[in-house]
């Protein structure tokens, strides 16, 4: 993708001036940003797909049995629909992308930002007047409207920890003030970056499509980072005191203690920039733990099916919920595949790059890029068997 050439999905500008203006800064409405959008998902199928078991689902009424802003999570039945009232609720599916191969494509317009920040398509279904309540996000979102109309407002208020509706399990925002609005109509689309406050309501039966980009907590990185090096330490590697002298009070923590101390928890945390890097390659690279179960294939490939696959004229397709991604090390690559690191030497490049950048391949362009190393059609093996590397059905 050219950074530098005006795209219809941001209004004309530039992937490199939406970065630049508006990317994690501001919001962007942007009219027809797919013209003449047809949303290739009925609201029965998303109804189908939120009674299954495996996809994450959630039905959210304003106006509930039991009170206001009733939230309940799938899987559902049919008879939970059949008996919603005519208005007021709103059915959201997650991971679409990840269920529904043939929606990938759609996101396709959306990889001027970086693979690793992407976390999925969501789609919502909303009766008239449906809505999730006025909220805030935590990470940056794409709104595109894909089936009838939906109201946006907008605000600038600041939002802080005490703000939402107290006893509810949604996050609604207790006292919202817009002061900007818009009707979104297919092919119509609205940037918002996080947190900013927004609410979106049905004008009729309505369906909007969410591209939203995962970022990571400063909180969570670092838990998972004491997690594992924790397993990385010996459990005989102890607090020792050598030549101890003695202390009119035992009750203090003395100067030299709190320093051996102090400097034995930094060598158990040390570790370099490069170590470091791969690991954060696997951490952003794991799936969601809903979909790892999408990720096993029915039944082990044979060695033959593998190569079948992948010595054919046939097209491989990447698994929907399968992440990959890459860095430079210092001799070659690090590959990362649904968390899992596979050093690669520097004339591998061009494949790393294929994997990398495409989402669905050519079998003989694979196997004519993995000749340039010793290890490479080992690496697709390992893929096809995983399940990562799949092949294209009619």
């Amino acid at each position: 993708m050219n950074p530098d050439e005006p795209l219809t999905l941001l209004g004309g500008l530039t992937a490199r001036a939406f970065l630049r203006e508006y990317w994690q800064q501001k919001p962007l409405l942007v009219r027809q940003a797919i013209p003449g959008f047809e949303s290739p998902l009925s609201p029965e199928e998303l109804a189908g797909l939120a009674c299954e078991e495996g996809v994450i689902s959630r039905l959210v009424r304003e106006r509930g049995e039991t009170g206001p802003w009733a939230l309940r999570t799938g899987p559902f039945d049919e008879d939970d629909f059949t008996s919603l009232p005519e208005s007021h609720w709103t059915l959201l599916v997650s991971d679409m992308e990840k269920h529904l191969p043939e929606l990938r494509a759609s996101l396709e317009p959306f990889r001027f930002i970086p693979d690793w920040r992407m976390d999925d398509l969501m789609v919502s279904y909303a009766a008239p007047e449906g809505s999730v309540g006025p909220h805030v996000d935590e990470y940056d979102v794409f709104l595109l409207q894909a089936q009838g109309r939906r109201r946006w407002q907008i605000a600038s208020q600041t939002v802080s920890g005490d703000d939402f509706l107290p006893g509810i399990e949604l996050r609604i925002l207790r006292d919202f003030q817009p002061d900007q609005e818009w009707i979104l109509e297919p092919g119509d689309m609205l940037y918002l970056p996080p947190r900013i406050p927004h609410h979106g309501v049905a004008v009729g039966p309505c369906m909007t499509w969410s591209v939203g980009f995962r970022a990571p907590a400063w909180r969570d990185l670092l838990a998972a980072w004491v997690d594992q090096r924790y397993e990385t330490l010996a459990p005989q590697d102890r607090y020792t005191d050598p030549g101890l002298e003695p202390q009119d009070n035992p009750g203090e923590i003395s100067s030299p203690a709190l320093a051996r101390l102090i400097a034995g928890l930094r060598r158990a945390m040390a570790v370099d920039d490069a170590e470091l890097a791969r690991w954060l390659g696997s951490v952003l690279t794991e799936p969601k733990a809903e979909l790892l179960e999408h990720m096993c294939l029915p039944e082990p490939l044979t060695d033959d099916a593998v190569s079948a696959m992948l010595e054919g004229s046939g097209i491989l397709e990447r698994h929907g919920a399968a992440r990959m991604a890459w860095i430079r090390a210092d001799e070659g690559f690090c590959l990362f595949v649904n968390g899992q690191e596979h050093l690669l030497p520097s004339d591998a490049e061009a494949l790393v790059r294929y994997l990398c950048g495409q989402q669905t391949y050519e079998a003989r362009m694979l196997m004519q890029l993995c000749t340039s190393y010793k290890d490479g059609e080992g690496l697709l093996r390992k893929l096809c068997e995983a399940g990562v590397l799949l092949p294209v059905t009619e």
